[in-house]
């Protein structure tokens, strides 16, 4: 397992920078659809925060992106239940390459105290790379990603050029420095790529029977 590495106090809740895309601040889900059809994203909106529904699906922004910085802020609900991978699971999906959970998956779940395979806790490239550290707070607290996406890129026959790279803080400590993917992330089977271009961002709804997590404060700035 990871060692341990207590978060210090990382800000949650700040202003974006001024030439970010806000995703989403608390008062409308303009910037996002359902994965599954395109309609308008129909996640609960509460209290300035966006709830997963888990009956809906997944989803998407409207736009597409290619290399960026995001930032993140999530919730797991205080007195959350489960274990594992059943204990407030979802997934920021750096890009959305098809339906259902198509795409290169950074893990969301409960960390904290909560044992599960060491690729797909918090802060691991799902199945692919563990965090170099577990750096989760307690249950009931904002947890932040901060992430820099190099996105792959592709020949006109669709052959591999470049392979993607992530680097990503979890509560202001490095979980991914600079990690080469081995292609899409997967849950079963070899991770490959497929040629795409560039695509939306997503947010997943997982089906474990835990409580539904919530989102704050998203923004990004797409890079060269």
């Amino acid at each position: 397992m990871p060692p341990i590495a207590a978060p210090g106090t990382a800000a949650t809740g700040a202003a974006p920078p001024a030439d970010a895309i806000v995703l989403f601040s608390g008062s409308d889900l303009d910037e996002w659809v359902n994965t599954r059809d395109g309609a308008p994203a129909e996640w609960t909106l509460r209290g300035g925060r966006l709830i997963v529904d888990k009956a809906v699906g997944n989803i998407e922004t409207r736009r597409h992106f290619r290399n960026f910085q995001l930032h993140l802020e999530y919730r797991v609900p205080e007195g959350i239940t489960g274990e594992g991978q059943a204990r407030g699971n979802s997934g920021l999906f750096l890009a959305s390459t098809g339906e259902g959970d198509r795409g290169y998956e950074l893990q969301i779940l409960d960390s904290y105290g909560n044992d599960t395979y060491v690729n797909g806790m918090a802060g691991s490239v799902y199945k692919q790379s563990p965090p170099l550290v577990n750096a989760s707070r307690r249950p009931g607290a904002w947890q932040v990603y901060d992430v820099v996406w190099t996105a792959p890129t592709f020949g006109s026959d669709g052959a591999l050029r470049t392979p993607a790279r992530v680097t990503a803080f979890f509560n202001g400590v490095v979980v991914q420095n600079d990690f080469v993917l081995l292609g899409e992330t997967v849950y079963i089977g070899a991770p490959r790529y497929v040629a795409h271009g560039d695509a939306p961002i997503k947010l997943q709804a997982h089906g474990d029977p835990s409580p539904p997590i919530a989102f704050r404060n998203i923004w990004v700035r797409p890079l060269p």
